[in-house]
């Protein structure tokens, strides 16, 4: 499996910022790690193991990045006016450099989808419903849709429109519904096991439902807990089937 280390100065985030890429073809799977972890995550917990026969075979050609959490909603010592402010910082680095990082070494036809489990989930159904125009879709996996679970109180603009449970219900702009509408690569799926919130995702299914966006919901057995074993076996499932 063919794997490039990259990295540059972000003008967005004020960081040195790297990206792990791992095959030569396929379309483009865009990892947000979990919680506060890094770009090399997916990787040491098995993840890019249990994707090799989709990367090698030239189905998939999966990017991961740094998360920043642990500079916005995980820092307890920041403000969370602050914390807002970072987040956003994080999603014009995604829109402004990752994305056309992405075009510029595959093609600009060149499908992208976000993926991620727990806190990256939230973040890549967030990245995708807002600039619909630049992504092409998401597979969120164990996730949560409402970023004040997150930020511990603290809820102002900046948070309700980075919350998809929040800005999704109240969402008119026919340019935005129409770019949602328009992907056929709206993937939510838990497990119903320990830690898990499958509630978490039907609310969301429903919310999605209410504004005629078609999507996929699959709640998983029990015996799925919120932990790697479940993201290991989920993720291979949705490249085998819906790609």
């Amino acid at each position: 499996m063919k794997r490039e280390l990259f990295s540059w100065y972000s003008p967005a985030l004020q960081k040195e910022m790297p990206i792990v890429g791992y095959g030569d073809y396929g379309f483009a799977l865009l990892l947000v790690p979990t919680a506060a972890a890094d770009y090399l995550e997916y990787e040491r917990f098995q993840l890019m193991d249990t994707l090799a026969p989709f990367i090698n075979s030239g189905k998939v050609r999966i990017f991961s990045i740094n998360s920043i959490n642990n500079e916005s909603w995980l820092n307890n010592e920041m403000a969370g006016e602050h914390k807002a402010i970072r987040h956003n910082q994080f999603n014009n680095y995604v829109f402004n450099e990752v994305v056309p990082f992405i075009k510029t070494n595959t093609s600009a036809e060149t499908p992208i989808i976000t993926c991620g489990a727990s806190f990256g989930a939230l973040h890549s159904m967030n990245l995708f419903l807002k600039r619909p125009d630049l992504i092409n879709g998401v597979i969120a996996m164990s996730g949560v849709y409402d970023l004040t679970e997150y930020t511990k109180g603290f809820y102002d603009d900046q948070v309700y429109f980075n919350s998809p449970a929040h800005y999704i219900p109240n969402l008119t702009d026919e340019w935005y519904l129409d770019n949602i509408r328009r992907s056929n690569h709206i993937h939510i799926a838990t497990g119903s096991g320990d830690y898990e919130d499958p509630e978490a995702s039907r609310r969301f299914s429903g919310i999605l439902s209410n504004k005629g966006i078609n999507h996929h919901l699959d709640i998983w057995g029990t015996e799925w807990k919120h932990d790697w074993p479940t993201w290991r076996a989920m993720l291979p499932v949705y490249l085998e089937q819906k790609f």
